[in-house]
């Protein structure tokens, strides 16, 4: 489960400020997968970032119960200088799994081949993703936190990563950032939508979208 209790967080622009949250009160329901949509800008990544905790917010708590994962996509929790498998490895110590299982994991799912034991330094972007992708996998949390999983390979290996993350999701929960609609509908069992720093919750994924669809119509029009 993660709650925000009255969280704020705005970022200083000219004339004034921009909200990502305004005095934002909201949870998200343990075991569910909950699509987190908005227009470009609205500050998706920005929640799952502060949910993290790798940014705070403005003002307001967020509590957590239960284990939850960094943003999947992000790298910035990897050291590198050390190889793909020395991250591995780093992490399985962090939050005490067997080392052995999630190297084998990481190194199969991953498909980077001799470069899992290459400096992360010479990876490309989709080659961290990719790795990120597959140690948080690899662990399990109560909730999982997604941003785009069409930005972590191929078409093919998306299909993959669409597949394991929804075996995850029968034990545990997620908030999932995409800009695919039939990914959201795919997975999702609810959707949140994230405008002028308010969410609003939606049990039926459809009314969510559709909700969505009609926010980026009016902003099309202003």
């Amino acid at each position: 489960m993660v709650r925000l209790e009255n969280v704020t967080k705005r970022f200083p622009i000219r004339g004034g400020y921009n909200y990502v949250a305004r005095n934002l009160t909201f949870e998200f329901p343990a075991g569910k997968s909950v699509g987190l949509l908005g227009r470009n800008g609205a500050g998706k990544s920005t929640m799952l970032n502060m949910i993290a905790g790798l940014i705070q917010p403005t003002s307001g708590e967020i509590t957590i119960k239960g284990s939850i994962s960094w943003p999947v996509g992000f790298a910035g929790s990897f050291h590198r200088e050390l190889t793909g498998a020395q991250n591995t490895r780093f992490l399985a110590r962090i939050y005490g799994v067997d080392t052995s299982q999630l190297i084998d994991f990481v190194q199969d799912f991953s498909e980077l081949g001799k470069q899992f034991f290459e400096p992360l330094r010479t990876y490309s972007s989709g080659m961290r993703s990719r790795l990120a992708f597959g140690v948080s996998m690899g662990i399990h949390f109560d909730t999982y936190l997604i941003d785009e999983i069409t930005a972590v390979g191929d078409a093919a290996f998306r299909t993959k990563a669409e597949r394991v993350f929804t075996d995850r999701m029968e034990q545990s929960g997620a908030i999932f950032v995409s800009h695919g609609i039939s990914e959201v509908i795919r997975i999702c069992d609810a959707v949140a939508v994230l405008e002028y720093g308010g969410l609003r919750y939606f049990r039926d994924v459809e009314a969510g979208i559709e909700q969505h669809k009609r926010n980026m119509k009016r902003r099309s029009d202003i």
